[in-house]
């Protein structure tokens, strides 16, 4: 599949803003001591996150003025489930914020955080089913997309959260949420790892003689379906040589996960916060690639007539 920019940098804002949103309120929830500072800047920094990746997704549309139509195919469509969603999590956000700033939140936060939750959560489930509800690709068909949708968000909010407590003082909270960081980041690695291995080991259910129609034990294809390019040939199919997409997935994998283990592991040791700072950096650039790859892994059944060339 082509990837769009405007989707991957929605997706991955998106989710470090619900990671983000999740680990205060679980924090709020658990009794954790979190300075007033710290609760008004992530949520400041949820906000500005969420509203980003929404005007990036709008970049992905052909006409954003009617984008809002999308709404209408809820009962049965993802993509429109998600369209509601996210404005109700932007709006739930805005309105903690305000609370929290005006210092009128003590006996509602508990129920705003189990909301925030709730709507993080399906947030995670709208955007990761839009694709692994798609049975003919089979790369994305499976529950460990929506696995690692979750695991991915999980673990950009919390290392995102570990800095946002150390610029605003709050030492111990930067210290533990730094550690789970490290734990979501270690355990997306094994899921996002066992993805890789799961799609490497598939086989098109599709061939050629399916493709084309044409019966025969030993078809060949010597030309592309068509004799220039259509919607078909631009957004099905990324066009980029093997060696780009392995490079890309070796890519990921360094700096989605195993540079930034070790830089959270080494601010866990020393508690110096510039690790924290750039272990976030890495992670995000690692995930963008990562995006990237999921996009550019998956194979389009049409491609077998459209872009094959052997």
């Amino acid at each position: 599949m082509h990837p769009a920019f405007s989707v991957i940098f929605f997706t991955t804002l998106a989710g470090a803003a619900q990671g983000l949103v999740v680990a205060l309120a679980v924090a709020q929830l658990a009794g954790v001591d979190s300075p007033r500072a710290f609760t008004l800047s992530a949520l400041t920094v949820s906000l500005v996150l969420l509203l980003a990746g929404l005007v990036s997704s709008t970049f992905h549309l052909g006409r954003p003025e009617r984008g809002w139509r999308a709404m209408a195919m809820w009962r049965t469509s993802w993509l429109s489930r998600e369209v509601i969603v996210l404005p109700a999590f932007i709006g739930l956000v805005a309105l903690w914020l305000l609370l929290e700033a005006t210092g009128s939140l003590t006996a509602l936060r508990p129920a705003i955080a189990l909301v925030a939750i709730a709507l993080a959560a399906l947030l995670w489930l709208c955007t990761a089913m839009i694709y692994a509800c798609l049975k003919f690709i089979q790369e994305w068909a499976h529950p460990l997309t929506l696995v690692n949708y979750v695991l991915l968000g999980l673990a950009s909010g919390l290392v995102l959260a570990a800095v946002i407590a150390a610029i605003t003082g709050a030492g111990t909270l930067a210290h533990a949420t730094a550690a789970w960081g490290l734990a979501a980041t270690l355990l997306a690695a094994v899921t996002r790892g066992a993805s890789l291995v799961r799609n490497a080991r598939l086989r098109p259910r599709s061939t050629l003689a399916s493709a084309t129609g044409i019966r025969g034990p030993h078809l060949r294809q010597t030309a592309m379906g068509m004799s220039a390019g259509a919607f078909n040939t631009r957004e099905f199919f990324h066009g980029k040589p093997l060696w780009l997409v392995q490079r890309v997935k070796h890519a990921f994998l360094l700096l989605a996960f195993a540079l930034p283990a070790a830089l959270l592991l080494a601010a866990l040791l020393t508690r110096e916060p510039a690790w924290l700072l750039l272990a976030l950096l890495v992670q995000y650039v690692g995930l963008l690639a990562e995006r990237w790859f999921f996009f550019a892994q998956a194979r389009h059944p049409q491609n077998l007539y459209y872009q094959v060339v052997s």
